[in-house]
C-alpha cells in the first residue's frame, strides 16, 4: 500500500513508513501539521518504500524498525547508499534500537506514541540542514545539534553533544561529562574521536578527549603536560593529562582558535 497526500506550504518532502495502518495515519497526521513540510508520501513496508523512492525523491524518511521483510534498519543502510541520501528519522515503539540508530546516521529516534515537540524538533532540524550550504552539509560532523543516545533504566535521552566538556574512556564504553551531569554511553572513545574532530574536540590522551571552547590553558607539571577546563553547569572545572605526543597538536589548534593562558607551577 502506498498513498501520497500533499500540503501547499513548506518544501520539506518526506516518506512515512510504517506496517501498522493506525499507525501509518497518524505519523502522517502529524507531518501534515508540520509548517516546514509540503509533499508527505506514504509506504507501509520498505518495499513500497522504495518503489516511491524511486519516483519521487524525498528529503526525508520517518522510519518504523519492526516491518515485515526489510525491517527499518535494513532500509536506513540501502538509503545510505543512495547518492543523495535522505535524511532518517526512526519512529519506533522500542528503545533499545537508538545506538545502531544513530550509527546508521539517523537524525533523530522518536519514540512511540509520538510526542509532537519530538516530531516538530526533528523536522526542524532537518529543515535547517537542508538549507545549509552544500559545502557545509558535507561537514555534518559540526553540525552543533548532533545527539548521543544514553540509555538508563529503559529509557532513552538524547544528550546534545553541545553539551558535552570532555569524553572519559571505560573500557568498551565512554562517559559523557556535560553540563546537565555525567553519563556511561556504549560507544568507544575513538569512534567519538573520529565523528567529533571537526567539530571543536581533540583527543589529548588515550583516555580523555575534550572540548576545546572550554579549555583555559596548559600547565607544566615535573615533565607532564595538563589541560585546564572551565566549570560548566554540572560539569566541574578540571585538570586533565596530555600525552606528550599530542601537546604540539593541542597547542597548534588552541592557537588557531583562541589562545588560552600558558602557565608553568
Amino acid at each position: 500500500m502506498t498513498r501520497t497526500t500533499s500540503k501547499p506550504t513548506g518544501t520539506l518532502r518526506v516518506l512515512a513508513v510504517d506496517d501498522e495502518k493506525p499507525a501509518l495515519d497518524e505519523l502522517v497526521y502529524l507531518l501534515r501539521t508540520r509548517s516546514e513540510i509540503g509533499e508527505i508520501h506514504a509506504a507501509a513496508d520498505a518495499t513500497s518504500a522504495l518503489r516511491v523512492l524511486r519516483a519521487h525523491p524525498v528529503d526525508a524518511v520517518f522510519l518504523d524498525i519492526n516491518m515485515p521483510g526489510l525491517d527499518g534498519m535494513e532500509l536506513a543502510g540501502i538509503l545510505s547508499e543512495f547518492a543523495n541520501p535522505p535524511a532518517v528519522v526512526f519512529v519506533t515503539a522500542h528503545d533499545d534500537r537508538a545506538i545502531a540508530a544513530f550509527d546508521l546516521g539517523a537524525v533523530d529516534y522518536l519514540l512511540k506514541p509520538l510526542r509532537e515537540a519530538r516530531l516538530a524538533a526533528a523536522t526542524r532540524r532537518i529543515a535547517a540542514a537542508r538549507s545549509t550550504p552544500r559545502h557545509a552539509a558535507d561537514q555534518s560532523r559540526t553540525d552543533p545539534s548532533e545527539v548521543i543516545p544514553v540509555e538508563l533504566g529503559g529509557v532513552t535521552t538524547l544528550v546534545p553533544r553541545a553539551s558535552v566538556s570532555w569524553v572519559e574512556a571505560d573500557g568498551d564504553y565512554a562517559r559523557l561529562h556535560t553540563s546537565g551531569g555525567s553519563h556511561l554511553v556504549r560507544i568507544p572513545l575513538s569512534a567519538l574521536e573520529s565523528r567529533w574532530q571537526d567539530a571543536g574536540f581533540l583527543r589529548v590522551h588515550r583516555s580523555y578527549l575534550v572540548a576545546l571552547r572550554l579549555v583555559t590553558g596548559l600547565r607544566t607539571v615535573g615533565s607532564a603536560t595538563m589541560v585546564c577546563l572551565r566549570a560548566e553547569g554540572d560539569a566541574a572545572a578540571v585538570e586533565l593529562p596530555v600525552s606528550r605526543r599530542q601537546v604540539r597538536e593541542l597547542k597548534q589548534r588552541l592557537v588557531r582558535g583562541h589562545p588560552p593562558r600558558w602557565s608553568t607551577p
